[in-house]
């Protein structure tokens, strides 16, 4: 609904104005799409979904390939459950092991085992291509620049102020 006015009441909403209308609808278009494609070549070349290529990444990058799953559901932004029933997949197909924490008896790592590694590192060239073509191959630097610049503003407006958010990777 695009019912724009300067001069709503307050208790109005503040529609979007055509051309933010406009710009509003190609993100949800593109990011569905680029979404799409990278799940696409993922499965395709490695038969993952892209969350699962970004567990394994993050295990990658992480010191010892290991976090703890409450880490690492927050770095993918997923809830416990999902990142648990993600990481039971991962085990099951050799890629990730689960350790208990020592000292927390409820606490949990997910570590990367060889094989993860060796399928990520085997990846990863199909994956860099696939965004490369998908996204920077399309972009002038400036361009990339301005899309990095205004991603980080909206991710840092969508960050939690307080530490009890409620969350979904925080349930």
């Amino acid at each position: 609904m695009n019912t724009a006015s300067t001069s709503a009441p307050a208790d109005e909403p503040r529609w979007l104005t055509a051309e933010e209308q406009r710009v509003w609808r190609s993100y949800i278009e593109a990011s569905t799409l680029l979404e799409d494609h990278l799940d696409r070549q993922l499965q395709r070349d490695a038969g993952m979904p892209h969350v699962y290529y970004g567990l394994l990444v993050k295990l990658a990058e992480s010191p010892r390939r290991r976090l703890r799953m409450t880490e690492l559901a927050r770095h993918a932004k997923i809830t416990r459950s999902r990142l648990s029933h993600a990481v039971a997949r991962l085990e099951k197909n050799g890629w990730v092991r689960r350790e208990d924490c020592p000292g927390d008896k409820r606490g949990q790592f997910a570590v990367l085992t060889d094989e993860g590694y060796e399928v990520l590192r085997r990846t990863a060239p199909g994956h860099v291509a696939a965004v490369r073509q998908a996204v920077f191959d399309r972009l002038t630097p400036q361009q990339q620049e301005s899309l990095g610049e205004i991603m980080r503003i909206v991710a840092e407006g969508l960050q939690p102020a307080e530490a009890g958010a409620d969350l979904p990777w925080l349930r």
